[in-house]
């Protein structure tokens, strides 16, 4: 009965060692744990507000491998008010970004919101009827056809002649006749069609840019 007393306690003691020992390694890994979490959620929170770190986002920010913008209108407009930013002598009352927008989307319109119903080869140049396909395109191509004929000759010299076949705000008709006296841009002409002699030149940029200053050729049609 002794030996078996003495079993029986050696056991409890032995029991009762493992318990402490493991409640005690148990307290240590809460211990360890919460520790680990409040020095990582501290120094995440020191670091941000760190200008080392803040510099570090900064540069990754810039590091972005995309240079689009935004669709056509906004990838233009944001390159023509980071070029304003960066001219000291830009005089911002005078500024205006919302005619640029517009006349933005007028080019949209005209490039997508058409229908080329025919072109055709004529005596040095292009015939082309071509009309819009909604009204905001119409109004877009009265806007433009107003202008762009007399830049492309200033530029290169050809005649563009605009008539318009319909009064129908919905789906402006427009025969337009391209021509050049020089024999060697024939086949240029006929080779742009209607949408490459609506691009073609370089007076584009300086005309937006100009636009965006506050000198808008277009406010006198």
């Amino acid at each position: 009965m002794k030996y078996r007393s003495s079993n029986f306690l050696n056991s409890s003691i032995l029991n009762s060692s493992i318990l402490n020992s493991s409640i005690f390694n148990s307290n240590i890994i809460k211990f360890l744990f919460i520790s680990i979490f409040s020095f990582s959620y501290s120094a995440n929170v020191s670091s941000k507000d760190d200008p080392k770190h803040q510099h570090h986002h900064k540069m990754q920010m810039a590091k972005s491998p995309l240079t689009e913008a935004g669709n056509d209108v906004f990838g233009t407009i944001q390159e023509v008010i980071t070029k304003l930013n960066a001219d000291a002598n830009t005089d911002w009352s005078k500024v205006d970004i919302e005619a640029l927008r517009k006349h933005l989307v007028d080019m949209y319109e005209m490039t997508i919101n058409i229908n080329v119903i025919s072109q055709e080869s004529i005596k040095d140049g292009l015939k082309v009827k071509m009309e819009a396909t909604t009204a905001r395109a119409s109004a877009a191509l009265k806007r433009v056809f107003s202008a762009h004929p007399m830049m492309l000759e200033q530029e290169t010299g050809w005649i563009m002649k605009v008539e318009s076949l319909t009064s129908d705000n919905t789906k402006g008709q427009y025969l337009l006749t391209i021509t050049t006296t020089n024999s060697h841009e024939v086949d240029k002409i006929r080779g742009l069609g209607y949408i490459g002699i609506m691009a073609y030149g370089n007076h584009h940029q300086p005309h937006h840019w100009s636009m965006a200053k506050g000198s808008n050729p277009h406010s006198h049609h």
